[in-house]
């Protein structure tokens, strides 16, 4: 699901702009990029999704996780950080520095979900979006999604997966990582408990202990069912719970009812914090205040906002990364906002000695793309893939956030690189901003892309691209186009991408 805010990134991506941390990966910034300081350093709680391993990575910060050996506090069915996996999101305690490294003193996951799905929406190559349906629940996938077990093309229902995700306002969620088993449900994630699902209790019933979430009856046992952060008596005042269980017929027997995923977010006063999440509730002008996976996050004069965001853009839906400290009144209050949504995009195969594994780049059809620790390497079934290893035939996506370096050359903020195991078939696809055309040559994504009589249009013309250049707009389009063996990069087909709320 593309937030309904990602038009806003037409502005962000038009500034030159500062990378995250590339210390943490062991390299500088290639081609003068700008090299950021990684926002607060101090005590307390991260969470958000894991980009790494090698200890763990999570908001762009290397985690030492030796003192641990290994080991992270989960009831899922994970005990061990190489069960992990990208996407995952993570609730690491402990400290962090200036050089973009810290130290973990606690490693804790929890699924949001875990059952079978129902495939509403398959996967759609022109959105890069695919809808699931877990008893009622509904989980969004985009292109930011680290889908493991299968290719997100080959999810059918009735597979049984583990989800990590973020609660929307409207009680669905947006998929940070889906893992399917690949085989049938009678291999669970966790022996225990196979069910797990969140969500808003309804229809409770105290005389029987059952309730509904989604289109799942839960029943409970006073004796038998834990309670975890919630007594039995505030059900009744419908609050978003997690519940843990296994099917007897077409009821959920609930072993543990827990308070929700939003419980990761707490922090005692005077804790630092950095998370990732999209925004729930827009900011109010006023108090500027605004609410993010359940916590209201203060904004002031002191606040650092990165990629050219502002107050306004703070809206529902948009993912940021939040980086502050928690007051005495359980608000927080943030030293740094940044932006965590992207909309461009490169497909193809890496080019031949592109990949710099010091300056921590390669390049795809012309296109420079730059990896940073927020960048999750995932091929399917493996962890901690080096950028080493990159520079095969194998067919590579990239999705991530343009940007523009300190010389005003372009290039893409890798966000997921996907690696795939088929054979490039050697064409080329993105989707970037059209920042100018000279004579019939495309400039996007710091590539220029001939076009001929041959290169098709869709939904648009050569004419119309050109009127709205020369008006200083900045379209968002999708090219696919061949690279010929003199270099040159040749247009096939070239399409207008509309903005969700067009």
């Amino acid at each position: 699901m593309k937030p309904k805010s990602i038009h806003l990134i037409t502005r962000f991506s038009l500034s030159a702009l500062a990378i995250g941390i590339l210390t943490a990966c062991g390299g500088g910034g290639s081609d003068n990029l700008d090299v950021a300081d990684g926002g607060i350093r101090g005590t307390g709680s991260s969470v958000g999704p894991v980009s790494g391993f090698g200890s763990v990575f999570v908001n762009g910060v290397r985690f030492d996780t030796g003192s641990l050996n290994g080991q992270v506090q989960s009831d899922d069915g994970i005990t061990t950080e190489s069960e992990l996996d990208e996407g995952m999101i993570l609730r690491v305690d402990g400290e962090w520095r200036d050089d973009g490294q810290g130290t973990a003193n606690r490693v804790e996951y929890d699924d949001t979900l875990r059952g079978e799905v129902v495939i509403t929406q398959p996967w759609d190559p022109a959105t890069k979006t695919a809808r699931l349906s877990m008893y009622g629940l509904v989980v969004h996938i985009d292109n930011q999604t680290v889908v493991k077990g299968k290719q997100v093309i080959e999810l059918i229902s009735g597979d049984f997966v583990r989800v990590s995700a973020w609660r929307l306002p409207n009680g669905e969620f947006r998929a940070s990582f889906v893992g399917a088993l690949s085989d049938s449900a009678s291999g669970t994630f966790d022996q225990e408990n196979e069910i797990e699902l969140e969500g808003q209790v309804s229809n409770f019933d105290a005389d029987l202990c059952r309730f509904e979430i989604g289109d799942i009856t839960v029943a409970c046992d006073r004796d038998d069912t834990g309670f975890d952060g919630i007594g039995i008596s505030e059900l009744a005042g419908s609050p978003f719970v997690e519940v843990e269980g296994s099917f007897e017929g077409d009821v959920l027997f609930a072993s543990e009812i827990a308070e929700d995923d939003l419980r990761r977010y707490r922090g005692g006063d005077d804790d630092d914090i950095e998370f990732a999440g999209p925004v729930s509730l827009a900011i109010n002008p006023q108090t500027r205040l605004f609410e993010i996976n359940g916590l209201f996050v203060r904004v002031t004069d002191d606040t650092e906002f990165d990629d050219g965001l502002t107050d306004e853009d703070l809206t529902p839906d948009l993912l940021i990364q939040v980086e502050g400290e928690f007051l005495d009144d359980g608000t927080v209050e943030a030293e740094e906002i940044t932006l965590r949504e992207g909309e461009s995009e490169v497909e193809g195969r890496i080019g031949v000695n592109s990949v710099n594994v010091n300056d921590q780049s390669f390049r795809i059809g012309g296109v420079l793309v730059q990896v940073t620790p927020l960048t999750a390497m995932v091929r399917e079934d493996e962890n901690n893939i080096r950028l080493e290893d990159l520079g095969g035939p194998e067919q590579v996506e990239v999705s991530g956030v343009e940007r523009v370096n300190t010389d005003g050359g372009v290039y893409l903020e890798a966000f997921k690189v996907e690696i795939d195991d088929d054979q490039a078939d050697g064409e080329f696809e993105l989707v970037g901003r059209l920042r100018s055309i000279q004579g019939t040559a495309f400039n996007v994504l710091g590539v220029s892309i001939e076009t001929n009589t041959g290169t098709e249009f869709d939904d648009t013309t050569f004419d119309a691209l050109l009127s709205l250049v020369d008006d200083g707009e900045r379209p968002l389009i999708e090219v696919e186009y061949d690279q010929l063996n003199n270099g040159n990069l040749v247009a096939t087909e070239i399409e207008l991408e509309k903005d969700d709320d067009d």
